[in-house]
């Protein structure tokens, strides 16, 4: 069955933000996925295909556009999608002795789903919090930082009971006057461009 089917309003409305042109309504892509992620969770073959007529592409390129953004789904999530940024800073700082608590703490791999449908888990691309690696996101909510094997546990706690625990850091990450990234408690983490100095022989 059709999602926008009967969402026309809706598609004229997103229409209406791009130019009226081939190039316009591929504009458009970008936010129907969204819409569909949001509404459903992940986005099937068949959504693909639906969004790709709406947009005058093809799924094929659909799918070319989604695959490289890790906030887009192709298979159902977790109640709480935990997202592990796996890039060398976080995982100089212990990314993988994180994830690997966390697939065999729950038992699942990416692509799969707690049998509760509670959790599911996957690496994801810098998430620009290298200050406070480890750390991890929990759906579209802001970072855990500072996330080892107890808080990691406190967490998964937390989520058990239903609940969600606050995030230490809203989504944009903080950066102070100084461009420096700060703790929601204010501390500053990390270095600081006026703590950067000149290289020998450098220019100013």
């Amino acid at each position: 069955m059709s999602y926008f089917a009967d969402k026309q309003s809706l598609v004229a409305e997103i229409m209406r933000r791009y130019p009226d042109s081939p190039q316009g309504r591929r504009s458009a892509l970008m936010p129907l996925l969204r819409e569909v992620q949001n509404a459903e969770g992940f986005i099937s073959e068949a959504r693909m295909a639906e969004i790709g007529a709406l947009c005058g592409t093809t799924a094929t390129e659909v799918r070319s556009v989604l695959s490289f953004y890790s906030t887009y789904h192709t298979v159902p999530t977790g109640r709480h999608h935990l997202q592990v940024c796996s890039t060398l800073m976080c995982a100089l700082a212990g990314s993988d002795e994180l994830w690997d608590h966390l697939v065999s703490e729950l038992d699942v791999q990416p692509g799969e789903v707690t049998p509760d449908g509670a959790f599911s888990v996957q690496k994801v691309e810098c998430l620009g919090s290298c200050g406070t690696a480890p750390m991890m996101q929990v759906n579209d909510l802001g970072y855990y930082e500072n996330v080892a094997r107890a808080k990691c546990d406190r967490l998964l706690a937390s989520m058990r009971r239903g609940e969600t625990p606050t995030p230490d850091n809203p989504v944009p990450v903080t950066v102070n006057a100084e461009g420096c990234q700060v703790l929601a408690s204010g501390d500053a983490v990390g270095a600081s461009i006026t703590g950067l100095a000149k290289l020998p022989g450098g220019r100013a």
